[in-house]
């Protein structure tokens, strides 16, 4: 029970960073590293780290979907991981890990992490009103923070701001 008290403080202080992080972004660049951070923690010890103890201590996550807001969730949940739990806890394991490497590596590698964020939350919801709860709450901020780092990739492609494609700087002088 300790390990849970735990993550889920991990959580609640990751989620009010990276909305802090979000909002900071709308006028300071530091909110995009606040958020980076916030999402790499978040992925890499509150996701990976906490199935690698669940997957250690014996868990089949055989109830995960039980509070689904469908039913054919639940069965097929049922259906599929518990039996193969061991592989398929461990390719989320490994996708959470990437993801939140990523996000906080810098760059494209950033903008490639938070897609992977956001295509990680979006199905999320039909898991019960928990998880749906901490999508719209979560997504925002994501999408937001994905939204800031596309900019200020595109915004560094030349010094004076510009987009390259819409300047006319592609055209090859004649």
């Amino acid at each position: 029970m300790q390990n849970y008290v735990f993550f889920i403080a991990l959580w609640l202080v990751c989620a009010v960073a990276t909305i802090g992080g979000a909002l900071l972004a709308l006028r300071w660049e530091v909110g995009l590293h606040v958020g980076r951070i916030a999402v790499g923690v978040l992925f890499v010890v509150g996701g990976a780290l906490l199935h690698v103890i669940n997957l250690a201590r014996g868990d089949d996550y055989a109830g995960f979907a039980d509070p689904a807001h469908f039913d054919w969730v639940t069965r097929a949940w049922r259906a599929v991981v518990p039996p193969n739990h061991v592989l398929l806890i461990g390719l989320l394991i490994a996708f959470e890990a990437a993801a939140g490497i990523l996000v906080v590596a810098g760059g494209r590698w950033t903008r490639l992490g938070y897609l992977a964020v956001v295509a990680f939350h979006v199905p999320l919801w039909l898991f019960g009103w928990y998880e749906t709860v901490y999508v719209l709450i979560m997504l925002p901020p994501l999408v937001f923070l994905l939204r800031q780092e596309v900019r200020r990739g595109h915004a560094g492609h030349r010094a004076d701001g510009a987009h390259p494609l819409r300047s006319g700087a592609h055209r090859p002088q004649r």
